[in-house]
Formats: C-alpha cells, structure tokens, sequence
C-alpha cells in the first residue's frame, strides 16, 4: 500500500486493538459493514437529479464526506484484515479495464465489454 494508506491502515489496527474489537471485524463482518456504510451514501444521492448530484449544498456535502470517510476507513481495514494491498489491486483491475476498452471502440459509449477471457 502507499505511505498514506498503510498509514490509515495501521492507525484503524490500533484503534480496533485498543477496544478489543479484532474478534468483530472478520472478512465477513467488515464486508457487510462496508456494504451498509456505501448504502448510507448512496442514500445521499438517492433522490437528487445528475445536476443536483453534481453541485451538493454545504450541508449534503458535510453528510457525503462522513459517508465517504466511513466507506474508506472499513474498506482499507478490510483490505488489511484480508492482506490485500488496495493500490495494487485497483492497478490490476485498471490494467484488465484498459485491455478490455479500447478507446476506439468505447469513447463516449456507456455499453459494456464482453466479459474478460479466462
């Protein structure tokens, strides 16, 4: 992971360690945690059109940051719980995207790639 990363990740370790909440966040537990925190952030965004969407007022902005900030503080503890390094995977999976979507083929187009070869 990057110095910044590495650096919350340690930080969310030693938090958890001095509650004793290790034995709480198993893969599972910390999956389905993350995923409540992204449903409260898109919860956000629910009801807003693309413009809105695009140009948050202070306060749903304020909500969005908190909502983010919990999204990523249980993602990188996850990815440290399970020893996945978050950078390189996004790296990898960016590498597949860049094979799969040729900008000739894909500009300006939201159509999908045929699924990756095996």
């Amino acid at each position: 992971m990057t110095n910044e990363l590495e650096r919350l990740a340690v930080r969310l370790r030693e938090f958890a360690r001095a509650r004793d909440w290790e034995q709480f966040h198993t893969p599972k537990n910390l999956a389905m945690a993350l995923a409540g925190e992204v449903g409260e952030l898109v919860a956000e965004f629910q009801w807003l059109t693309p413009a809105e969407s695009a140009d948050l007022d202070p306060r749903t902005l304020a909500r969005v940051r908190s909502e983010l900030g919990d999204v990523t503080a249980y993602l990188v503890r996850l990815a440290d719980v399970i020893g996945v390094d978050l950078v390189e995977v996004a790296h990898t999976k960016l590498d597949e995207s860049d094979r799969r979507y040729d900008p000739e083929l894909y500009r300006g187009s939201a159509r999908k790639a045929p699924p990756a070869a095996p």
